[in-house]
């Protein structure tokens, strides 16, 4: 008889050994992919529910994408920013334009894209709203998501990315989500922005009570305050839309954006908003080496190409309908609750059945990844390409899994 080895317990063991603990992975390595779809090492395949967070919108390994890389990889990958190439224009012209807005600001990961929108507004208050030196405030939103740098976890209510890392950096109010009550009576003569994320992908896929957006929008506007609309999960097709703000008809002052404008190929993030706010940096006052290089923007390009199609919204709007659907009809048969928009969903799991890590893993054994947040709940966003066949059979997985 021969005897199979498996190569998944070596790969993890040595991940294990190796690695600082900071993540909690499922037990699945992947060796390869395409489309909606990953092979493990062992040869077994998965349904990809997560798409990297948002990262994977295109899938993996879109075609056009990858030929994008490959023919920059033969030219230039890296030249700094203190010279310019030639495929740097063309991604900030292009990607400006699928903002509506003057300029671009490119970047690498979400994290500092975010960066970028907290200093430009803080730079912004003080130059052109005559805000005192040092006393910027911004207003964010409880249970937020905006990345884990030092500055970020300053205003981070979840005690997981916060705990352990101050002293704290300060500037920053904390308001409910939707509630925009307690924005207004957070303003002050020093509020300079108000940076929310149209829908919280980390804390569950929630969505803002109707006419939030609208009413913040109109809020911002009134009291002379940038309102940021953080898209870097969110954004680029994600919720069936462009941007997920535009389900409200809201057009913000400034777009952090990332994850899939990277195409799942290269890290790439930007900020876009007009030039009387972006106009205020000069040289020198903030960078990036890797910021918008030759590689990141002929990927960049490429996948602003395809967002001007409008196809991964319609498949989005259209596929996430019949996702939400399938879902909806789960509640009281394991499932408590559905939430998001397009193909994005929060799910909450009946916590006297299962937890969503236990969900989650039960799923891989089924051959569908997924992740989990926050107690019972699971979040899926599979990949825009997916296929009506590959949403029922997540579907149908995840109905097995319930039923135990």
């Amino acid at each position: 008889m021969t005897t199979v080895e498996f190569r998944t317990p070596e790969a993890l063991a040595e991940a294990e050994r190796w690695t600082a603990h900071n993540y909690h992975p499922l037990p699945v390595v992947v060796a390869e992919a395409e489309g909606a779809w990953v092979t493990d090492v062992d040869g077994v395949r998965y349904l990809d529910f997560l798409a990297g967070y948002s990262a994977l919108n295109f899938g993996h390994r879109h075609p056009g994408l990858i030929a994008a890389a490959h023919a920059q990889l033969d030219r230039v990958t890296l030249t700094s920013r203190a010279f310019v190439h030639d495929q740097f224009g063309a991604f900030c012209r292009g990607l400006a334009a699928l903002c509506g807005k003057d300029m671009v600001l490119p970047m690498n990961t979400g994290a500092e894209a975010v960066e970028t929108a907290i200093k430009v507004a803080r730079k912004w208050g003080y130059r052109v709203k005559g805000v005192a030196a040092e006393q910027a405030e911004i207003i964010v939103a409880a249970d937020n998501f905006h990345g884990r740098t030092t500055t970020i976890v300053s205003f981070s209510t979840d005690p997981d990315a916060r705990a352990d890392f101050g002293p704290y950096t300060p500037g920053f109010v904390v308001v409910p989500y939707g509630d925009l009550a307690a924005v207004r009576d957070a303003i002050t003569p020093n509020t300079v922005a108000v940076l929310m994320e149209p829908i919280q992908g980390e804390a569950g896929v929630l969505v803002p009570p109707a006419g939030f957006l609208a009413g913040l929008r109109e809020l911002c506007t009134e009291t002379d305050v940038l309102m940021i609309a953080d898209e870097i999960q969110s954004g680029l097709g994600r919720t069936g839309k462009t941007f997920a703000i535009e389900h409200d008809g809201v057009v913000p002052d400034m777009y952090v954006l990332g994850k899939a404008l990277g195409g799942g190929i290269v890290p790439v993030s930007a900020v876009a908003a007009d030039r009387a706010v972006l106009g205020v940096l000069r040289p020198g006052e903030h960078g990036s080496t890797f910021g918008g290089n030759p590689l990141a923007c002929a990927v960049g390009t490429e996948v602003v190409k395809l967002l001007e199609t409008g196809e991964f919204q319609e498949r989005s709007a259209r596929l996430g309908a019949r996702l939400h659907a399938g879902l909806e009809a789960l509640i009281g048969q394991g499932v408590v609750a559905v939430r998001g928009r397009g193909l994005w969903a929060g799910v909450d799991i009946d916590p006297a059945l299962m937890t969503g890590r236990q969900a989650c893993e039960r799923l891989a054994e089924r051959r569908v990844l997924a992740k989990d947040t926050h107690g019972s709940t699971i979040r899926l966003a599979p990949p825009l390409v997916v296929t009506e066949e590959d949403l029922d059979h997540a579907l149908a997985q995840l109905a097995a899994v319930l039923r135990g």
